[in-house]
């Protein structure tokens, strides 16, 4: 995961890109390097509404491109600013199904001067995948992120 780290860390502090461009490579790179990363994007708060804006994403298209606070697991995490793991979709009532082949997700916020501006999503097409050290490095990265925001 250390050297996941590094490639990250270099995609983020590249003066070679915008933003946006630097989203869609992280995306990129967490699909390419870990398997059971299936769909990997961000979300982002839509102006001043209660809502979630699709932004960069690797995988497969989603009709979720717009996502009420409260709705969903990544609706869930624009209200609480906290980290959401769900080993399981199908034992989740407020769930907002993606994909039938979907059967984890987490969610990670990417907070700045203490505001949940958006977040990380992730799903898997295995039960029970995300490990601590997943956890771990994604909340790292969203702090990362934070910064070039």
């Amino acid at each position: 995961m250390s050297e996941i780290k590094k490639r990250l860390s270099s995609i983020i502090e590249s003066p070679a890109h915008d933003t946006q461009v630097k989203l869609q490579k992280i995306c990129q790179l967490l699909d390419q390097e870990i398997p059971y990363f299936n769909w990997t994007g961000f979300y982002f708060k839509n102006g001043d509404k209660d809502e979630l804006i699709l932004g960069p994403y690797v995988g497969a298209p989603t009709d979720h491109t717009i996502i009420p606070y409260g709705k969903g697991i990544c609706g869930q995490v624009a209200v609480s600013n906290e980290t959401f793991v769900v080993p399981d979709v199908h034992e989740q009532d407020n769930y907002l199904s993606c994909s039938i082949d979907t059967k984890a997700e987490i969610v990670v916020p990417i907070i700045v001067d203490g505001k949940n501006v958006g977040q990380i999503d992730i799903d898997s097409h295995k039960v029970d995948p995300f490990t601590d050290e997943d956890r771990e490095m994604l909340e790292w990265l969203c702090a990362e992120v934070g910064k070039i925001l």
